[in-house]
């Protein structure tokens, strides 16, 4: 996979500059040429990287942090892991809808059957905290449903991915070992699995009253909770707040093709590629219907 130079280029030198750094120290520490590395920040050379490295380009760097209307953060990762999925999937794809959350919403892809979800960087204030829970989704809906969902995960490099009536799986990024997931049939000795940044009083309630059942309480960052879920290593998650499509559709389908219970608070489906992005009633991803308490 190669980076077109021209985009990046300028990047990588801004922030060597900014590290105050040399392009011959760079040389040094990275094992590249001062001249290839000379022509990629010149925009005149493609530079070779894997899966998002970019992420972790950024990542292993200070970055600034805007706000967006929301105060929600946005970073310059946000941007540029956005642009290349997005010019990536419409390329190949470009009879598809698209709704991004870094990308001003195009209503005409209400009128399409197929639409990609994309949040080019979920949990986004876990990659602020450099605490590595942030993921990369993308799922792909037909008719309002999830079909295909992926969730990247660039620091362990795990990579969750399904497709409706296939199952879900995950290839560790440590050891390269795919499995199938497949959620637990427990209904006691319950993991519940929370968020890491956001948190409500309905859900303290919630766990509370079920104490008898839980366990152990734990808590992830961004679409991991699902993914937790999926592959037994929770099994309740319940999601009070506020979210949007964006946010669940990957793991919405990964969590459902892995056996697992997916609704609305009200125990309606959770539909996408909506004319409101907003999930306003909440949602759980649970590992069977006993496990459902609302």
């Amino acid at each position: 996979m190669k980076y077109e130079g021209y985009k990046i280029g300028p990047v990588i030198r801004d922030i060597r500059k900014d590290k105050g750094l040399l392009i011959e120290e760079v040389a040094a520490k990275t094992g590249i040429s001062v001249s290839t590395l000379g022509q990629v920040e010149q925009g005149g050379r493609n530079l070779s990287m894997k899966n998002l490295y970019m992420l972790m380009e950024v990542y292993e760097t200070d970055f600034q942090v805007d706000y967006k209307e929301d105060q929600s953060p946005l970073t310059l990762a946000d941007k540029r892991a956005n642009d290349y999925i997005v010019s990536k999937l419409m390329g190949e794809f470009p009879e598809y809808g698209m709704l991004s959350e870094e990308l001003k919403d195009d209503k005409q892809r209400r009128q399409k059957d197929y639409c990609f979800i994309v949040d080019p960087l979920d949990g986004t204030k876990e990659f602020v905290k450099k605490n590595g829970e942030f993921t990369v989704n993308i799922a792909l809906v037909y008719k309002q449903c999830p079909v295909i969902g992926v969730i990247y995960v660039p620091v362990s490099k795990d990579l969750y991915y399904a497709s409706q009536g296939e199952g879900a799986y995950k290839l560790e990024g440590s050891s390269g070992i795919l499995k199938r997931l497949q959620v637990s049939g427990k209904r006691e000795n319950l993991i519940w699995v929370g968020s890491k940044s956001h948190s409500s009083e309905k859900e303290e309630n919630l766990i509370k009253s079920h104490e008898s059942q839980i366990s152990e309480v734990i808590s992830a960052g961004s679409s991991l909770k699902g993914c937790l879920v999926a592959e037994q290593r929770a099994d309740v998650y319940y999601r009070f707040g506020l979210t949007c499509e964006w946010d669940t559709a990957a793991m919405h389908c990964i969590a459902e093709q892995a056996g697992a219970v997916v609704k609305q608070m009200d125990h309606s489906e959770l539909l996408y590629n909506r004319e409101n992005t907003l999930n306003e009633k909440g949602f759980y991803i649970v590992n069977a219907m006993d496990n459902v308490w609302v």
